[in-house]
């Protein structure tokens, strides 16, 4: 068992070189990886359910006596970031409705489960920060279609109800149930289950970055310069993230460990769950502006960290 958790830990240290490694073999062998597509749903599910795990009631309860930040969380994740990504989108690559659709997407799936590791690791507030991915997770299937039909209207075709039943199937469900699993073990979920099934989330995350690199695959190799203007906004937007959940926290005046914690949830996105439905629902080009996101968070986050740990020590509370 510990051999199997040492593998986990070197995963997660080196998870920017090997999100790389898996985005690099995914465009350039796609016939080898394609067929991986099929099982990315169930796997994600699983994903989902291990990060949700260390998720209960109580939790949720206490971040519900003061909603300030949690509201504020969910206001530039689900509507300031959309509608900016949206408004910019629209100016830059006007007419190209595959890019701007990706570019929304993007910006209007849930907050990744990885958040809540960043989090732990730079001493946030995780009660917030689980609270915050449980809610975004579980109004993902209604947000999304939601916020797709009002930035993009009559200029898409969403099969709505087949989109809802697949976020409802991945997403909502093992999110309620690694909660509930948890609540009922009192705890056992998070302290046991979750660290044994760890290792293996990540090495599924690999599989369905790899596999959902596939659709990236004509997009790099035959690199223009839109696409690289894609990248460059994705970049440039993904940061903007961070920036604006540490603002978000300054305004309201939050606490060093709510601030963390924004931070972190507004700028990590659930990019597999935008690959899934890109892939899905939309033609190849709008999967480009979501697979880049995988290239860009995790290197994002740990310059973040960086910038928080600066935070803390301004304030005479240095990073342990």
């Amino acid at each position: 068992m510990q051999a199997w958790k040492h593998l986990g830990d070197v995963i997660g240290s080196h998870m920017p070189v090997l999100v790389l490694a898996c985005v690099a073999a995914g465009v350039l062998l796609p016939s080898v990886f394609g067929p991986l597509e099929a099982l990315v749903p169930p796997l994600f599910a699983f994903m989902t359910f291990q990060g949700s795990l260390g998720n209960t009631y109580a939790n949720v309860a206490a971040v519900f006596r003061r909603p300030a930040p949690l509201i504020a969380v969910l206001v530039i994740t689900l509507v300031l970031m959309p509608a900016g990504a949206w408004a910019a989108a629209s100016v830059l690559f006007r007419n190209n409705t595959p890019i701007i659709t990706g570019i929304v997407l993007e910006y209007c799936i849930p907050i990744g489960v990885v958040s809540f590791m960043w989090v732990g690791m730079f001493s946030g507030n995780t009660s917030l920060g689980l609270a915050a991915i449980l809610i975004s997770t579980l109004i993902a299937p209604f947000s999304i279609p939601l916020t797709l039909k009002l930035l993009l209207g009559a200029t898409i075709q969403v099969d709505v109800a087949d989109m809802i039943i697949n976020m409802i199937v991945m997403i909502a469900l093992p999110a309620l149930a690694g909660m509930v699993v948890n609540d009922l073990t009192r705890g056992w979920g998070e302290r046991t289950l979750s660290p044994a099934i760890a290792p293996a989330c990540k090495l599924l995350l690999l599989v369905i970055i790899t596999a959902n690199s596939t659709e990236m695959s004509d997009a790099i190799l035959h690199m223009t310069w839109q696409n690289a203007c894609v990248a460059l906004f994705i970049l440039v937007f993904a940061a903007g993230g961070f920036a604006w959940g540490i603002l978000g926290a300054r305004l309201l005046g939050c606490s060093l460990d709510d601030l963390v914690t924004m931070g972190f949830d507004c700028g990590l996105r659930n990019i597999s769950s935008g690959a899934v439905i890109a892939t899905t629902y939309f033609p190849g080009d709008a999967v480009f502006p979501v697979m880049c996101g995988t290239i860009f968070q995790q290197l994002l986050a740990s310059m973040a960290g960086k910038a928080m740990r600066r935070i803390r020590s301004a304030h005479g509370h240095p990073h342990n």
